[in-house]
């Protein structure tokens, strides 16, 4: 799984925790479950009756005549928007190259750019051919500037795995990164066909 994905799974699960438990404090007080049910919350348990608030005035004025509360605020405020914005923005910058230059980057401002499916396609053809490849699927990953070859290949029941990888190597990698200019560094997933067992006679 993809550390963005972890990441965001987790900030949602912990935000999802903090919401759901807060609406149940929210409803259990406002709907006077506590008396209802003949349940006796702990000590300075917030919200246990409807006319009880989260936060009293003595609580929501206690440090505001002091010099340093309001900067403390506005400062806390401003790391939690920037921390948002920093989230967002890495929601939305690209994880794949979109177009590949040929060339080397000093060379390719007037050069010529392959986009991201033309050498995925071409890549992932290339590879098929392979002895003892039955199937196989190639996406891109990374910016323009450092492309990566991510490969998900399946392998005939027959084949093993080193000879495979020394020809992807020697072969579609070698003449992806030659056609590109790139050293076009890759990852590849290997899986067999599902087969039959075979009775040992």
């Amino acid at each position: 799984m993809k550390t963005k994905s972890v990441v965001n799974r987790v900030l949602l699960a912990l935000t999802g925790i903090v919401l759901l438990g807060t609406g149940i404090l929210v409803l259990a007080g406002s709907f006077d479950l506590y008396r209802r049910w003949s349940l006796t919350p702990p000590d300075g348990w917030p919200l246990t009756a409807p006319p009880d608030v989260l936060l009293t005035d003595a609580d929501r004025t206690r440090w505001t005549d002091e010099g340093w509360w309001w900067p403390v605020v506005i400062a806390v405020l401003a790391v939690v928007v920037l921390l948002a914005l920093w989230w967002l923005l890495a929601q939305v910058r690209r994880t794949h190259p979109g177009h590949t230059s040929v060339g080397e980057p000093a060379a390719a401002v007037d050069g010529v750019e392959l986009r991201e499916r033309a050498l995925r396609d071409a890549l992932a053809a290339d590879v098929r051919h392979l002895p003892g490849v039955h199937q196989a699927r190639a996406h891109m990953a990374g910016p323009a500037r450092r492309p990566e070859a991510h490969l998900d290949l399946t392998l005939t029941p027959d084949s093993e795995p080193r000879p495979v990888l020394r020809a992807l190597t020697d072969g579609p990698l070698e003449r992806a990164r030659r056609s590109t200019g790139r050293t076009l560094p890759a990852k590849a997933q290997l899986r067999v066909t599902p087969h039959k067992a075979h009775r040992a006679e």
